[in-house]
């Protein structure tokens, strides 16, 4: 089956494209071309191609399918995101290269070699027909920054999905694919006093940051590693000058819920937070970003299939625990659509200067997505 598949030389210069096209969640320009250098292979590769418009300053949504008209069955969704953590410039740094079985470069592991992989498989199933289940490849441009702008798509496009495949990068660390992840969110807290002077009448102020510090340290408690419930006061600002009462404090905090039951006990922890000066007001936002991915029966039996598509390309597909970090599966999840997640390429490294893939696991992984998107069903 893997014949019709480029080599490992020619994958380390697909690859190697994408890497040093560096396209930063915040420039606009720079996603723009990732966009059009991924238009342009999909084009290459035979695949029927749809630049949608999220909106004034965002980059598009890209999708791509081997639908025949209509053809409106459930498919596989393959879900993917082309905008970085890296800014503009960070290739001086972290220039691509290889050393040893390491392909260096940012985005490199998070995600682009996982993306490539997945499009050059895809590119191979381009007539309609060529897979048992019609396959739409979506690829956001805004999944570092919470995709905000992508999630009502993506939500829209599970509707009609029957498997959500995820290219977020393998676990390190042999590999491991991902069945179930954290929800994820911000808690925004504002505290506000009365400013006064710290000198001359020090006692008729109401100290906003004073009565934030009771509010970390509450914030903080609400905590559970058994549970695996986490909250963590992230940012803090506040106050004008040394010698003036502060008037108003702020913090962000990020937090991270196992299950959708704990995230409601969460949210009424904070909803019942109270100012423990009566003179200072306390407000209290809870956010949920992006909601818990469960590791539910229909996820397991997705993932015995793909164990045996991998166990044909010449690995072993282990399951990773579940992890902390958020990701567009939590959205096809959160749906009900079996997804699995970290099916992306294997290697460490990201989001730092050390990001990288490995060279000798690259065919094989491809070979996997190929015997996959033809033979899901």
């Amino acid at each position: 089956m893997s014949t019709s598949l480029p080599d490992t030389s020619a994958i380390v210069d697909g690859i190697r494209r994408w890497i040093e096209c560096e396209s930063p969640s915040r420039d606009l320009q720079a996603l723009l071309r990732m966009a059009e250098l991924i238009r342009a292979e999909a084009g290459d590769l035979g695949l029927q191609f749809q630049a949608r418009d999220l909106g004034d300053g965002v980059a598009p949504l890209l999708h791509m399918h081997n639908r025949a008209p209509g053809d409106t069955r459930p498919g596989i969704m393959i879900l993917a995101h082309y905008d970085t953590v890296h800014p503009v410039g960070t290739l001086e740094k972290n220039p691509c290269r290889i050393e040893g079985d390491r392909l260096y470069g940012p985005g490199s592991y998070d995600m682009k070699a996982g993306t490539w992989l997945a499009l050059t498989a895809a590119g191979q199933l381009s007539q309609p027909g060529s897979s048992a289940l019609p396959i739409d490849f979506v690829i956001v441009p805004d999944e570092e920054i919470g995709s905000y702008a992508s999630r009502p798509s993506i939500e829209a496009f599970s509707r009609n999905t029957r498997y959500a495949l995820v290219c977020e990068p393998a676990r390190a660390d042999g590999g491991r694919c991902v069945t179930a992840r954290k929800g994820t969110g911000f808690i925004y807290v504002n505290t506000h006093g009365r400013p006064a002077h710290a000198g001359v009448q020090h006692q008729k102020g109401r100290n906003a940051i004073q009565e934030m510090a009771h509010q970390i340290l509450a914030l903080q408690a609400m905590t559970d590693y058994e549970l695996g419930t986490t909250v963590n006061v992230g940012t803090i600002e506040g106050g004008t000058t040394p010698n003036v009462v502060p008037e108003h404090c702020r913090i962000t905090c990020d937090f991270r819920i196992p299950d959708a039951k704990a995230g409601e006990k969460l949210r009424e922890k904070v909803e019942a937070l109270r100012s423990v000066d009566p003179d200072v007001a306390v407000q209290a936002e809870f956010i949920l970003n992006r909601p818990p991915m469960p590791r539910t029966d229909a996820v397991v039996a997705l993932l015995e299939r793909a164990r045996g598509y991998a166990h044909e390309a010449g690995f072993s597909l282990e399951e990773a625990p579940m992890t902390g970090g958020g990701s567009d599966a939590n959205f096809t999840a959160a749906l009900g659509i079996p997804t699995l997640d970290g099916l992306g390429a294997d290697g460490d490294g990201a989001h730092t200067l050390q990001e990288y893939v490995l060279v000798s696991t690259l065919q094989e992984r491809l070979d996997f997505w190929l015997r996959m998107l033809r033979s899901l069903d």
